[in-house]
């Protein structure tokens, strides 16, 4: 029986009629008049809820406005963040290999190098072979042969061909040497005295790797060449070619002088650098 009045007393409270008016304040006119319960208002609250659910799940399914919700993103901004990781990557690695070029240049311009003697007359087979079971016979027609190209070079007016020579260096000026390459001093180039203003060549064709200013050796260019070879000329009064220009054997490069606190005069401060070792630059070039 209890229940019964508790069920029908809240049915009362559901169904109860209210008057929602809206009233202009300065007449008092009624503007808008609402007939409303509590259930009314309940179901209402309940659709509103659900619809504004609703809508915002099909923004979030299936509009672009999802990828600006954390958790969400797209297919093309994975592809693109892919994309961006391996060029990052690449990047990197580029960005390494450029380092350890700098510090190969840096290497040559101060001259810190590690000296390796080796001696190029005589230099051991990696793998020695085992000849002691093998017999060599000269035949007839071989000392035939070797005859008769010995009297052939003998009458011959052109040099031989000479393996060993694989290109030609042009000297970058004229000049008394004034100090010469000396590994064990650190020396490593020779100074060459020449007028001021005179011109300074390339020694052979190659691109400007480095062409600034330094406090100790002046202006400063390097050229790097084929054959994994780099020259170096310090002490300039102006250079005339910038980095990244290509220049041919025999090309005006820079301007003779005396810059730099470690320069006493007009002269040439030439290098040679191969495989990143320095070399006697008067093994190639005659700068008398």
């Amino acid at each position: 029986m209890a229940k019964t009045k508790e069920r029908k007393k809240l049915k009362k409270r559901l169904l109860h009629k209210y008057r929602l008016l809206i009233l202009n304040e300065d007449t008092f006119e009624e503007r808008v008049s609402l007939k409303l319960t509590r259930l009314n208002v309940f179901i209402l609250v309940g659709f509103s809820v659900i619809i504004l659910i609703a809508l915002t799940t099909i923004l979030i399914a299936y509009t672009p406005l999802r990828e600006y919700i954390p958790g969400y993103s797209s297919v093309r901004l994975k592809r693109q963040a892919t994309a961006l990781m391996f060029e990052t990557d690449s990047l990197k690695r580029q960005l390494d290999i450029n380092q350890q070029y700098l510090a190969s240049i840096k290497r040559v311009l101060t001259g810190d190098v590690a000296e390796v003697n080796f001696n190029k007359d005589s230099i051991a087979l990696t793998e020695p072979r085992d000849t002691a079971g093998l017999e060599f016979r000269v035949s007839k027609e071989d000392s035939i042969l070797r005859e008769q190209v010995a009297n052939e070079d003998r009458y011959n007016l052109f040099d031989p061909a000479s393996p060993t020579v694989s290109f030609s260096l042009f000297p970058p000026v004229k000049g008394n040497i004034t100090e010469g390459y000396d590994a064990d001093e650190r020396h490593y180039a020779v100074d060459v005295v020449v007028p001021k203003n005179e011109p300074v060549k390339a020694v052979a064709d190659g691109t400007v790797i480095f062409s600034e200013w330094t406090a100790d050796t002046g202006y400063v260019l390097i050229i790097e060449h084929g054959n994994n070879l780099i020259s170096v000329y310090k002490h300039n009064a102006s250079l005339t070619q910038s980095q990244g220009d290509l220049v041919k054997a025999g090309e005006v490069v820079a301007i003779a002088g005396s810059t730099g606190e470690l320069s006493t005069g007009p002269h040439l401060h030439f290098e040679l650098w191969n495989n990143g070792y320095p070399v006697d630059p008067t093994n190639y070039i005659a700068f008398e």
